[in-house]
Formats: structure tokens, C-alpha cells, sequence
């Protein structure tokens, strides 16, 4: 399927085929390319090189992927179920001194998470991060210590046929992908001016 993006200047192919599919083929995703997934993750950036993220791996039918898949809404249960990985991604709100609140620790983890997502891609799967899930049911399950947050649940495998998914998640599975422009949250001097840079 076609969902290349539609792009005002030229950037990354990686980046331009990226986008976050609901129809996954219910088959397993080689070890090899999950290990490559994680250890790009690890060489995200990170405020004073914390490295806040923390990462429970769920293959399909393991405890870990039904503990994960309990936590979701309804709505992600109905497409998520045929994904082969779910991964929950959490965060340490403390410094290494277990003390001091780190600020950015959910900035840190968004960045580790899209690592992963751009090596997902670089072998051929697709990446959906949600948070439509309960974390605090995911901090239960997962015994969680006190200074770490559930953030968000990703769903990882290779492209499927939206036929798979319910009709109404069909529309969007099918739709072409839209941004807004760069007009709209680039600035210079003061919000809401347009910085020069972005004109086409």
C-alpha cells in the first residue's frame, strides 16, 4: 500500500514511508529485527545521558503480550490482537539518584520509542504507538516501582491487508496522509508569524 508522504521538501525515505498502520499479518517478527529495534533505542538521545526508558516485550501469546493487550481500550483490542509484538514503553521520573525528579523523562522516551519506529522501518515493519490503554492497570500487572510511568503501548509486525480491520477503521487505514504546514508552527520574531525558512 502506497502512503508515502506527500512532502514539501525533500526528506529521509525512511521518513517518508513512515506512517502507523492497524492491519498487521499475524505472523512473528524475526528476533533479530527486534533486537536491532531495541539497541536503536538504546543510542537515542537523553538529558544528561539518563536513558529514562524501559521496555516490556510481549510476543504474541506470551504472558508478557496478554498482560500488555489487557491494558489496551477496546477499540485498539479489535485491530492490536493480529499485531505479533506489543511493547509497552515506561519511563524512571527520578535521576540516577533515585531523588531528583527528571523533567523530561517522557521527552527522553518519546525519543527512544521513534529510534525503534525508524529501525522498524529500515527492516520492513510497521510501528502504531497508542495511548489508549490503562497504565495504571499496566503498573499493576508489570509491578511497577513508584518512580516509573507506563507512557505508551506499541504495536509492531509487518503490513496486513486492511480488509482485516473493522469497516469503520477501514477509512483511515485506506486515506492518504495528511500534515499540517509548516506555515502553521514555524516561526520566527512571534507566534503566529511565519519564518521565511518554510516558504515554498
Amino acid at each position: 500500500m502506497d502512503k508515502e508522504a506527500k512532502t514539501d521538501f525533500e526528506i529521509h525515505p525512511l521518513l517518508k514511508s513512515r506512517w502507523s498502520p492497524r492491519a498487521f499479518e499475524d505472523r512473528p517478527v524475526e528476533t533479530e529485527k527486534l533486537q536491532r529495534m531495541l539497541e536503536a533505542s538504546r543510542w537515542a538521545p537523553s538529558a544528561s545521558n539518563i536513558q529514562p526508558w524501559i521496555f516490556f516485550i510481549g510476543l504474541k501469546g506470551d504472558p508478557a503480550y496478554n498482560k500488555i493487550f489487557e491494558t489496551l481500550v477496546e477499540f485498539n483490542q479489535l485491530w492490536a490482537v493480529n499485531a505479533p509484538v506489543l511493547i509497552l514503553s515506561c519511563g524512571k521520573i527520578t535521576t540516577g539518584d533515585n531523588e531528583t525528579p527528571n523533567g523530561i523523562w517522557q521527552y527522553d522516551v518519546g525519543q527512544s520509542v521513534a529510534y525503534m519506529t525508524l529501525q522498524a522501518m529500515e527492516d520492513e515493519l510497521y510501528v502504531h504507538q497508542m495511548t489508549g490503554f490503562d497504565a495504571l492497570k499496566a503498573a499493576e500487572l508489570f509491578s511497577l516501582h513508584e518512580d516509573i510511568r507506563a507512557v505508551s503501548v506499541v504495536a509492531v509486525g509487518s503490513l496486513g491487508d486492511p480488509a482485516m480491520l473493522h469497516p469503520r477503521m477501514q477509512k483511515s487505514e485506506l486515506a492518504e496522509r495528511e500534515r499540517k504546514g509548516m506555515d502553521t508552527f514555524v516561526f520566527s520574531e512571534k507566534y503566529g508569524t511565519a519564518s521565511d525558512i518554510v516558504e515554498i
